[in-house]
C-alpha cells in the first residue's frame, strides 16, 4: 500500500513540475538553443522568410474589341536564394467567361483556370497571359475579373530547418583582420569599468558609513544612476559632452584647462605629454568607461555598505586603543572583511559589463573605437542583416565568458565561500 502511495505522489510531483519545466525550456533553453542552430548556418534576415510563389493581377482591355479581355499575372519567387518546387496556380473566372488559347500548362474546368508551372527557381519571375471573352458575346467588366484573387502554392525548404551546417560564420569571426581589436577592446572596457565601479562603490560605503547629518537623504541621493532610465542618463550624458555647446567643454575651455573643446565621445585618440613622454589616450572609450563606472558604482556601493555594517564594531576600538591610523584600519581590517563581496562584485559586474550593449550603443554607436562584442553582435545581425554571423559573435561571447568563469573560481572562487 505504501509503495503505491509513494508512486502516486511520486507521479503528482512530476506532472506538477511540469508546467515549470516547459517555461524554462520555453523562455531560456530554447532560445539558446536556437541561438547555437543558427550560429552554424549562413543565413540572413531574408532568409528566414519561407520562399512562396506570388501573383499580380492586372486586367487590360484589347483595342478594336469589345468582348475579350486580357488577364496579366505578373508571377514571381519571394526569394533570391531558394527554389519552390510544384508550383501550382488556380483562379476563378465569372460565369460565362472562358479563356482562348489557354496555355498548354494550364486547364479549365468548372469556371476554374488551374496550372502547374512546375519548378520555380531562386528569383523567378514571368509575366503569365490569358485572353477571355464572353460566351454570349456581351461587354466584360473589368471588375468581374479583378473580384476573384489568384492562389498559389509550392513546396519549398526552410532554410533555418535543414541539418546543413558550416563553420564559416566561426571562420569569418576568427580571421576578420579586426578581430584582436574587437577583443581587446571589449575586455579594456569591461575590466576598467568593472574595477572603476567597484573602487568608487568601496569609497562611497566608506563615506555614507560614518555618522553625520542628512546621511539617509546622501544614501538615496547616490542611488540616482542606478535607478535612473539609461536613456535619458545618456542622453544627458551625450548633451554635457557636447563638443559644441556641451558644459564640460565650455568649462574646461574658461577656466584654461583646454585651448579647445575635444569631441569627448567622437574622438577615438588624445595625444597627451607627460615629463616629455607622449601617452596615447583612447578618449572616446575612456569616456564610455567613466560613465559605466558613475552609472553602476551604486550596486557595488549598496552590496559593499550592507557588509561594512556588518563588521563588529569591537575590531575597530581594538585598534584605536593600539594606535591605528584610518589606513591602518581600512587595510587590516575593513579590506579582509569585504574580500568575499569584492570578488562576487567583480564576477558579476565583469559578466555584465562584457554583455553590455545599451550604453556604448546610446552614447556613440561603437563608433570612434567604442565597438566591442555585443555591439558587433547588433551589426552583424540587424544592419547588415546576417544573423548566422551575428549568432556565431554571441556564441563567442559565451564560450569567452565561460573560460573566465572557470579561471574565476579556480583562483578567486575560493573566497566567496567565506560569506
Amino acid at each position: 500500500m505504501s509503495t503505491s502511495l509513494s508512486k502516486i505522489e511520486k507521479r503528482t510531483a512530476y506532472t506538477l513540475l511540469l508546467p515549470a519545466v516547459f517555461l524554462v525550456f520555453a523562455i531560456i533553453l530554447f532560445p539558446i538553443f536556437a541561438n547555437v542552430w543558427i550560429s552554424f548556418k549562413e543565413v540572413g534576415l531574408k532568409d528566414i522568410r519561407i520562399p512562396e510563389p506570388r501573383a499580380k493581377k492586372i486586367v487590360k482591355n484589347i483595342q478594336d474589341s469589345n468582348f475579350e479581355l486580357k488577364i496579366i499575372y505578373k508571377l514571381r519567387n519571394s526569394s533570391l536564394i531558394q527554389d519552390i518546387r510544384e508550383v501550382r496556380f488556380s483562379d476563378k473566372l465569372p460565369k460565362n467567361i472562358e479563356p482562348v488559347n489557354l496555355d498548354k500548362r494550364c486547364k479549365f474546368k468548372s469556371q476554374k483556370i488551374k496550372c502547374f508551372f512546375g519548378n520555380w527557381e531562386a528569383g523567378y519571375r514571368e509575366n503569365f497571359e490569358i485572353f477571355v471573352k464572353d460566351v454570349n458575346n456581351n461587354a466584360i467588366n473589368n471588375n468581374d475579373i479583378k473580384s476573384y484573387n489568384p492562389d498559389l502554392n509550392g513546396k519549398s525548404n526552410n532554410i533555418l530547418l535543414t541539418t546543413d551546417f558550416t563553420l564559416k560564420n566561426f571562420k569569418k569571426v576568427f580571421m576578420n583582420n579586426n578581430f584582436f581589436e574587437l577583443l581587446m577592446t571589449t575586455f579594456y572596457f569591461t575590466f576598467f569599468g568593472t574595477l572603476g565601479a567597484i573602487l568608487l562603490g568601496i569609497f562611497a560605503a566608506q563615506l555614507v558609513n560614518q555618522k553625520f547629518y542628512g546621511r539617509t537623504f546622501m544614501r538615496s541621493i547616490l542611488l540616482f544612476p542606478y535607478v535612473g532610465p539609461v536613456v535619458a542618463l545618456a542622453y544627458t550624458w551625450t548633451l554635457l559632452l557636447d563638443p559644441n555647446s556641451g558644459t564640460i567643454n565650455s568649462l574646461l575651455v574658461n577656466y584654461g584647462v583646454i585651448e579647445k573643446p575635444i569631441n569627448l565621445l567622437g574622438q577615438k585618440y588624445l595625444i597627451i605629454n607627460i615629463l616629455g613622454f607622449e601617452l596615447k589616450l583612447r578618449l572616446a572609450l575612456t569616456t564610455v568607461i567613466f560613465f559605466e563606472i558613475w552609472r553602476y558604482f551604486p550596486l557595488a556601493f549598496l552590496f559593499i555598505l550592507a557588509r561594512l555594517q556588518a563588521i563588529p564594531k569591537d575590531l575597530y576600538e581594538a585598534a584605536d586603543v593600539d594606535g591605528a591610523g584610518p589606513f591602518r584600519k581600512f587595510f587590516y581590517i575593513t579590506l579582509p572583511q569585504i574580500t568575499a563581496i569584492l570578488s562576487i562584485l567583480f564576477m558579476i559586474r565583469f559578466i555584465w559589463n562584457f554583455n553590455k550593449f545599451e550604453d556604448i550603443f546610446l552614447l556613440t554607436g561603437g563608433a570612434s573605437g567604442t565597438l566591442t562584442l555585443p555591439i558587433s553582435v547588433y551589426q552583424q545581425g540587424f544592419a547588415i542583416s546576417n544573423i548566422g554571423m551575428g549568432s556565431a559573435v554571441s556564441i563567442v561571447i559565451v564560450l569567452l565568458l565561460i573560460i573566465f568563469m572557470i579561471i574565476y573560481f579556480k583562483l578567486i572562487g575560493k573566497k566567496a565561500n567565506e560569506i
